[in-house]
C-alpha cells in the first residue's frame, strides 16, 4: 500500500530528500547539485511516500506563480521503481495545485538531445503522467546537461 503525506519540518524535508537522492547516484551524482536540492527542499511544498510502511520516495513542489508550480526535485528509491510510488506522488502533487487553485504543473528534465538511458526512462514516465515537452534549452543548466522544460495542465 502506498501512502503520500506533507512533510512540514524543513530539517526533515532537507534530511528525507538527501537519503532519497544519495541512493539514486545516476540521477543526482553531481555533489554541488545534491547539495542545491537539499537546501533547496527545506523550503518548498514536500509529499513523501510509504510503501508499506517504509519510506519509498519524494517529490517538492516550488511555487512560481499564482498559475504555475515546479516539480523542484522528485525521487523514489530504487527498489520501489515501477511500484507506483512516483505516480501517487505526482497525482498527489496535481491535487494540491488543483486546491490551491495552480493551473500547471512543470519539470525540467534531461533533454534527449543528451543519451543518458536513466533519464530517457524520467522522461517516459513524464508523458505517461501527462507532461508535454515544451522547450529545449541547450544551456540553462550547462552545454553538457540540455534542459527539457515538461508542462502539464492540471485544472
Amino acid at each position: 500500500m502506498i501512502e503520500v503525506y506533507e512533510v512540514n519540518v524543513p530539517e526533515e524535508r532537507s534530511a528525507l530528500c538527501e537519503r532519497v537522492l544519495r541512493a539514486l547516484p545516476d540521477w543526482f551524482g553531481i555533489e554541488e547539485a545534491l547539495h542545491g536540492y537539499v537546501s533547496g527542499a527545506a523550503r518548498q511544498w514536500l509529499f513523501a511516500a510509504r510503501l508499506d510502511g517504509r519510506e519509498a520516495g519524494f517529490v517538492a513542489l516550488e511555487e512560481h506563480t499564482v498559475c504555475a508550480a515546479e516539480l523542484y526535485v522528485m525521487g523514489v528509491y530504487p527498489w520501489a521503481h515501477r511500484q507506483g510510488v512516483g505516480r501517487a506522488l505526482i497525482e498527489r502533487c496535481v491535487s494540491a495545485c488543483r486546491s490551491k487553485g495552480i493551473e500547471y504543473l512543470t519539470v525540467k528534465t534531461l533533454a534527449d538531445t543528451h543519451p543518458d538511458e536513466g533519464y530517457a526512462n524520467t522522461r517516459r514516465f513524464y508523458l505517461a503522467m501527462g507532461f508535454k515537452p515544451i522547450e529545449v534549452f541547450p544551456t540553462l543548466w550547462n552545454e553538457a546537461n540540455p534542459c527539457l522544460l515538461m508542462v502539464k495542465r492540471v485544472v
